[in-house]
């Protein structure tokens, strides 16, 4: 339930359509905001007749205003208000002064918001002229009073998206004559040759002449992407029309051309990125190849099962690299990268008449790249470890990942339901060349946690490997 919603089934008479309207309403008035230069704030009556309530309030993105705490929710006496009480008795819009801050005055603009005869609200603009040099101010204001009366329909919200400070600003009559242009407006249109907009035509062959590209999105037919004398433009229009005929066209240009280019650089960056991680995954998968044929040449059981660890390992490795290659982003999804760590071991370190089964556990877990090298070879440590201890003398077994975080950490919990640890396996020197390696990366790279301990239902019941990893990793250049 939105706050307009709330504040007046709470506090006023107004009935549930009424309430509705105002708040299809409240589509707009962060543009009306931008597009009046000033704070916006809409007051409806409460139960007591002699108090109003403030159930909206926007401040814009085009000039700067001094900061305020927001008045939403608060009420505030008729006899204080005397332009608001003047409109919700009249219906017709008022205009005046109040103070701003430390004797500095504003304009005060009150529009009534109708619901056939019925005043259910008032609109107020708190506009600083003063310190506005904007030739025509009141084109603005008629456009955004228009806007209003228009948001009584279903309206694009998109369409109706804030405008910046650089943004250019067009009003036109019924007849798309230019009445109003703004100097973002003007400055644009003059990099294109067109010397003067107020009193020409919309759309006057002058003004698209320069125009070399021309792009219409389907599902946005009030915007387009214009190509135009080096620029990059973004054309939005919004047309107001009363009784089915043509009121005024308000026309929003931006300058994306810088945008644009550094979009372009980017998607430069990305794809250069991408391949660099297929490039090194092609070559770890290389090396991977010439150890399996060295293991195959291998004379000794011994030499043979530690090459197909290091095929292993290598091949995590490069598990990490090739979601990378495939991916825009440099962040991983440690599910995904595991599932593809469990099928290597499931072809590579077990029998084919032994089944493994995996689970996840937990929400998904995105970790920045510059950390998943190392959590894909702890977590292949892991799987290769429980391989190799956790199940011997059986045909399945199972293992699994569970994720869980806090507001500094991920806590991964690697788990197996085999046989367990020795007995005595604390107190044993560390002479696992796997788990010195996770111990290593967890600690010294990491910068976390690593611990290894038999389930809670003691030996025979499976293993946890649980990791502690801050979220905010360790910088490689700091020193000790």
């Amino acid at each position: 339930m939105d706050n307009i919603t709330r504040l007046c089934r709470e506090q006023t008479r107004l009935t549930m359509l009424q309430i509705s309207l105002l708040s299809r309403m409240a589509i707009v008035f962060p543009f009306l905001a931008d597009l009046a230069h000033g704070e916006l704030k809409v007051y409806v009556r409460t139960k007591d007749p002699e108090s109003f309530l403030i159930v909206a309030q926007q401040r814009p993105h085009t000039v700067y205003l001094p900061g305020k705490d927001s008045a939403v929710g608060c009420r505030v006496r008729a006899i204080e208000e005397p332009l608001i009480k003047e409109t919700f008795q009249t219906g017709k819009p008022a205009r005046g002064k109040r103070e701003w801050n430390y004797g500095s005055m504003v304009d005060m603009f009150t529009f009534g918001i109708h619901d056939g005869d019925k005043v259910i609200g008032v609109l107020n603009f708190e506009v600083d002229l003063d310190k506005l040099s904007i030739e025509g101010y009141s084109h603005l204001l008629d456009a955004a009073v228009a806007v209003l009366y228009h948001a009584r329909h279903i309206l694009n919200p998109e369409q109706f998206r804030p405008i910046t400070a650089s943004d250019g600003i067009i009003i036109t009559d019924a007849h798309s004559r230019i009445v109003f242009a703004d100097a973002a407006a003007v400055r644009i249109y003059r990099v294109l040759g067109v010397g003067s907009l107020r009193g020409g035509h919309l759309f006057d062959r002058q003004m698209t002449q320069h125009v070399t590209r021309e792009t219409v999105e389907t599902d946005r037919p009030w915007q387009k992407e214009i190509t135009a004398g080096g620029l990059i433009l973004i054309r939005r229009e919004i047309v107001v029309r009363e009784g089915g005929n043509l009121c005024m066209r308000i026309v929003i240009i931006s300058d994306v051309t810088e945008t644009r280019a550094k979009d372009k650089e980017i998607r430069i960056k990305s794809a250069v990125i991408q391949e660099i991680h297929h490039r090194v995954k092609n070559n770890l998968q290389a090396i991977a190849s010439l150890l399996r044929i060295q293991a195959r040449r291998a004379k000794t059981a011994e030499v043979k099962a530690v090459l197909k660890e290091s095929v292993n390992r290598i091949l995590s490795i490069s598990v990490v690299h090739e979601y990378l290659s495939q991916q825009g982003s440099e962040d991983i999804d440690v599910q995904e990268v595991m599932g593809h760590i469990f099928d290597l071991a499931a072809r590579n370190m077990t029998d084919r008449d032994f089944l493994i089964r995996t689970e996840f556990k937990g929400p998904r877990l995105i970790l920045p790249s510059k950390c998943a090298s190392s959590v894909a070879l702890v977590l292949n440590e892991l799987v290769l470890n429980a391989m190799e201890h956790a199940f011997t003398g059986r045909k399945s077994g199972l293992i699994g990942l569970a994720v869980q975080e806090d507001a500094d950490h991920w806590h991964l919990d690697f788990y197996d339901d085999g046989v367990g640890l020795p007995e005595g396996f604390e107190d044993m020197p560390r002479k696992s060349l796997g788990l010195t390696i996770v111990q290593t990366l967890v600690e010294g790279d990491l910068g976390g946690t690593f611990a290894i301990e038999n389930d809670e239902r003691g030996p025979g019941h499976g293993t946890h490997a649980r990791l502690c990893i801050p979220k905010v990793q360790p910088n490689p250049t700091d020193e000790g």
